[in-house]
C-alpha cells in the first residue's frame, strides 16, 4: 500500500470533482475519461483535465491492458487499495498545516452532505440508509472491528470491479467512522 506524504495531494484530493474521479476509479477500477464523464456529469474534456492533474501526483495512472488499442486511454488508481496518508508526516512538511485545514474543511462538508442527503425524504425512493450504533469495545476490538468491516467492504469493492460498470449498477458510497463517543457539541448562545 502507498502512503503519501506530500502536501499538494492532499490539496489535490481536496477538489470536489477530482475526489469523486478517485471513487469511481476505486469502484470500477479502471476508466476511460469519457465513462469518468458520463459517471460524474461533467464534459469529457474536464474529466480528463482532472485525470491528468490526479496522474501529476502519482495518485492514477494509464493502464494499458484495459485499453483497446495503443490509442485508448484507460485510467486506474495506482493503489487499488485507495490513497493513504500518514497525518502526523503530512502536518510535518512544509505547507502541511495549511493543505490539511483545506482537506479536513471539505471532508467535513462532504461528511455533512453525505448524511444530508441520506436522511432526505424529499427523493424519490432509492436504497439509502444511516444507520448509527454505540458498542462497548477495547481499542485492540475496536481495531478488530475495523478490519472485519474493511474485509466486507473490500468484498464488494472486488465484485463490483469484475462485473464492471454497467445500467444495474451505481457508485454507492459507505462512510464509515469508529471512534469514542465524542462530547455533545456546545449549543450556539443566542
Amino acid at each position: 500500500m502507498v502512503m503519501y506524504d506530500d502536501p499538494r495531494i492532499l490539496r489535490a484530493i481536496a477538489h470536489p470533482t477530482r475526489n469523486r474521479v478517485l471513487h469511481e476509479l476505486s469502484a470500477a477500477g479502471s476508466l476511460r475519461a469519457a465513462d469518468v464523464a458520463r459517471r460524474i456529469d461533467v464534459p469529457a474534456n474536464q474529466a480528463s483535465f482532472h485525470l491528468r492533474q490526479l496522474a501529476k501526483y502519482g495518485l492514477v495512472e494509464e493502464d494499458p491492458e484495459a485499453g483497446r488499442d495503443k490509442r485508448d486511454r484507460v485510467w486506474r488508481l495506482v493503489d487499488p487499495d485507495g490513497i493513504r496518508f500518514r497525518t502526523s508526516d503530512m502536518l510535518a512538511r512544509p505547507g502541511g498545516r495549511a493543505a490539511y485545514t483545506v482537506f479536513q474543511r471539505n471532508a467535513i462538508e462532504w461528511g455533512r452532505h453525505l448524511v444530508e442527503r441520506a436522511l432526505d425524504q424529499t427523493e424519490t425512493p432509492v436504497r439509502k440508509s444511516v444507520s448509527e450504533w454505540s458498542l462497548l469495545l477495547s481499542a485492540d476490538e475496536s481495531e478488530q472491528l475495523l478490519e472485519e468491516l474493511s474485509e466486507v467492504i473490500e468484498r464488494y469493492r472486488d465484485a463490483g470491479r469484475t462485473g464492471g460498470p454497467d445500467a444495474d449498477r451505481e457508485t454507492y458510497s459507505v462512510f464509515q467512522l469508529i471512534q469514542p463517543y465524542p462530547e455533545l457539541p456546545v449549543p450556539d448562545e443566542a
